[in-house]
């Protein structure tokens, strides 16, 4: 029988889809076949699957550490945040709607059929599926119907590992607090626990380890010290971008990128911001672009009319203008390409009431948004200069016009995306992961004058990925895990 082991967090945020990933490196490397799985996901970083699906950024990078095809089935149900109160609900790769967070509720019953169904289908394939909750099992408001933490762990029997964040403070409380509010049975699936992200000497902590699994009955299975480079992958949550930025040290270019409220699929910009002696700055809203910034960046947007109108109330159309004046680019990647032209269309209302908005006329195209949405991975080449870039495609709407005649990207297929403006300074494509290519890369960093780079960003994931499963395999209870899944 496949074995499985689930790790729920106290809370959000507490590293759970990142060590879901170092496990999965570290259970490979020892020669089991992993797949790794979360019932529920939230996020509007979301990846293109080989199945010409969806799913959470995060499963995407488990998968990749698995050293897998990331499937529709690892994430069955990711819910894309519109609003403060309403989510698009994608199952199995494909968006069925959207709801309202009350409505969503009555939608869990159905939804866990397509959960179960997709487990099966991993645990058919792999000696172990690594499991990853949401939120927190504490949340005893959502427990009813509950498809991501302990309804699904109860519904399939799979033990639990529960872990908290001691960087954030309170651990021992979070940790024997989510004991004293789950009901008896809840409770009875949490077999043990790890504390992560210790910073210092980790004898200080012995006493605290013990008195956690004195007062919950868990087993231990590590203390995990901070590790640095977990910073190097891809983020899946926006509280990313809430971590202090570095600037430029004065000698290569400037990256701003705005921070929209809805932003999504930043993690477009992750080359960029390891690439040494180059600033990638995010500009959140009440803040206006930076003078000196050498490229703009308008990046994915879940909700791309409601973010062009916060782009607009912001004043950060008169700063883009400004930028150009001063010679400066503009590069717009998804949503931030169809805000470039001169109008956005949403007859059906796609994302919310129809309307049509004016855009910032950088562009001389159109967008009408579509109800049928592109889902594919793409590679080819950038017009200009014939460099190479392997990325995806993953949007609605259709964008025409006369700068569309002039291309950014030539697919290998033959088709053109994206469109420049006559100066050449505006541009515009829907192709995600562009920069993640090296030599794609440095094209567009000598277009700003910065010298040839030797980051390697593709290798530097994997690097990582290895080194963070050392860490875990030095600092966990492994083989116990394994016991115990």
């Amino acid at each position: 029988m496949t074995r499985a082991l689930m790790i729920q967090g106290t809370g959000s945020d507490v590293g759970k889809s990142l060590l879901v990933a170092g496990l999965a490196r570290a259970f490979t490397r020892r020669g089991l076949t992993v797949r790794p799985f979360k019932p529920q996901n939230m996020s509007n970083n979301a990846a293109v699957t080989a199945d010409g699906g969806e799913i959470g950024r995060a499963q995407a990078l488990q998968a990749r550490a698995a050293r897998v095809a990331p499937s529709v089935h690892m994430n069955p149900v990711l819910l894309k945040p519109q609003s403060e109160v309403g989510a698009q609900v994608v199952v199995q790769g494909r968006m069925i709607g959207t709801a309202k967070a009350r409505e969503y509720q009555a939608w869990k019953p159905r939804l866990m059929e397509s959960v179960l169904d997709s487990f099966e289908r991993l645990r058919g394939e792999a000696d172990i599926v690594l499991v990853e909750g949401a939120g927190s099992p504490a949340e005893v408001n959502l427990r009813k119907g509950d498809i991501a933490n302990m309804g699904f762990a109860r519904a399939t029997g799979t033990p639990v590992v529960l872990v908290g964040d001691i960087d954030r403070g309170g651990v021992i409380a979070s940790l024997v607090g989510t004991q004293a509010v789950l009901e008896p049975d809840d409770a009875a699936m949490i077999r043990g626990f790890i504390v992560n992200r210790f910073r210092g000497d980790p004898t200080l902590f012995a006493d605290g380890m013990a008195l956690i699994a004195a007062r919950t009955g868990w087993s231990p299975f590590g203390l995990v010290p901070f590790f640095p480079d977990a910073a190097r992958l891809p983020p899946e949550d926006a509280v990313a971008l809430d971590a202090p930025q570095g600037r430029r040290d004065g000698a290569g270019p400037l990256i701003a990128v705005l921070r929209f409220p809805h932003i999504a699929n930043f993690d477009d910009l992750d080359p960029l911001r390891q690439e040494p002696g180059v600033g990638v700055v995010f500009v959140p809203p009440g803040t206006p672009v930076p003078a000196e910034a050498d490229l703009l960046i308008l990046p994915g947007s879940k909700t791309t009319i409601d973010d062009l109108e916060c782009l607009r109330a912001q004043g950060w159309d008169i700063d883009i203008r400004a930028h150009l004046r001063r010679g400066r680019r503009v590069l717009g990647l998804c949503g931030g390409y169809q805000m470039l032209g001169r109008s956005i269309a949403d007859p059906k209302g796609i994302e919310g009431a129809p309307r049509t908005l004016p855009g910032l006329g950088l562009l001389d195209v159109e967008t009408v948004m579509t109800d049928a949405k592109r889902l594919v991975a793409v590679t080819g080449t950038t017009l200009a200069d014939d460099e190479p870039f392997a990325g995806y495609e993953m949007h609605v709407g259709d964008t025409t016009g006369p700068d569309t005649a002039r291309p950014l990207l030539r697919f290998s297929d033959g088709r053109a995306d994206g469109a420049v403006s006559r100066d050449g300074l505006v541009a515009g494509t829907y192709v995600h992961g562009l920069f993640a290519d090296d030599r794609q890369r440095a094209a567009w960093l000598a277009r700003l004058g910065a010298a040839p780079g030797s980051s390697r960003y593709e290798a530097g994931i994997e690097a990582v990925l290895d080194r963070f499963a050392d860490h875990l395999e030095a600092h966990l209870d492994c083989d116990g895990l394994l016991r115990l899944s």
